[in-house]
């Protein structure tokens, strides 16, 4: 997709969102190999639980599953959801777009919006059985590690982008905003599925601001009422604000169960093949 500075910015703030858009594929891709790096040797150095499962399939699935998800996501749009927001702003589609705010507050809303649509889209894959169906792929991992942030079925992620492409037509988000919370939600993913230690001070600390590790590995917990909370995959408020927070899990995170409890064949969860087939040979239960 050919860019352009931005219709609705000029001077240096078109400028640098044009030079944002160009180098976009490779500013992801760095953020993300950044977190990834860091976020593996963090566990290796301080592992919050032992694993139960060997990383050679589950890493394999994890890495097949997000290069296949993100060349298909580049196929429907070139820059992903970003380019809608190009659209959106060449159009002057979106809410946004009919008001007069300083642009750094505009940027704030967007990003802030984006969190709570993907907070509520999270709420509504657990409560719609045929979602649910879906989003459990996610959830069957047996194990909960940094690679875990990013293991999402395919059609999952076609249906996020959707929402999300939605959500960028309504709000009519500046493209910085679009840009800024792709990055943010991709490294925060694997930062809070990091099977790694942290003092405890901090971790409550954190959850002011970011949904940390043990908050989310809460999330992952085989029992229902557990695993129903904790949805926020970024800011924590959502969470406090809409009464899903659960502090910790009721067995400790060394003894809680992670995945479905009736999912707990290796094979079936673990491997690339299973993985792809469980939206369809696993009936939705543990939602």
């Amino acid at each position: 997709m050919k860019t352009r500075p931005l219709k609705s910015i000029s001077g240096a703030q078109g400028d640098f969102c044009y030079m944002l858009l160009k180098s976009e594929l490779g500013i992801r891709f760095g953020c993300f190999l950044a977190v990834f790096l860091a976020m593996a040797l963090w566990e290796m150095r301080a592992p919050r639980r032992a694993l139960t499962t060997s990383k050679k399939f589950r890493w394999f699935s994890h890495f097949a599953l997000v290069l296949l998800n993100s060349l298909l996501v580049r196929l429907i749009a070139p820059l992903g959801v970003v380019s809608i927001a190009v659209l959106a702003d060449a159009h002057g589609w979106g809410l946004l777009n009919t008001m007069t705010l300083p642009y750094w507050l505009s940027v704030a809303i967007g990003v802030m919006a984006f969190d709570l649509a993907v907070y509520l889209q999270h709420v509504v894959f657990h409560a719609v059985p045929m979602l649910w169906r879906l989003h459990l792929v996610h959830h069957a991992d047996l194990d909960f590690d940094v690679t875990t942030g990013f293991r999402f079925h395919t059609l999952e992620i076609l249906l996020s982008f959707g929402i999300k492409a939605a959500v960028t037509s309504l709000l009519g988000p500046p493209v910085l905003a679009v840009l800024l919370f792709e990055i943010v939600l991709n490294g925060t993913a694997m930062f809070n599925h990091g099977n790694v230690r942290m003092p405890s001070r901090l971790d409550r600390l954190l959850r002011w601001i970011v949904v940390t590790p043990d908050m989310h590995r809460v999330h992952h917990s085989a029992v229902a009422s557990e695993m129903n909370s904790n949805f926020g995959f970024n800011l924590p408020w959502w969470d406090y604000l809409f009464g899903s927070y659960c502090e910790q899990p009721a067995e400790g995170h060394g003894k809680m169960t992670i995945g479905l409890a009736h999912l707990r064949d290796a094979r079936q969860v673990e491997r690339l093949d299973g993985v792809f087939l469980l939206p369809f040979s696993s009936p939705p239960q543990d939602s």
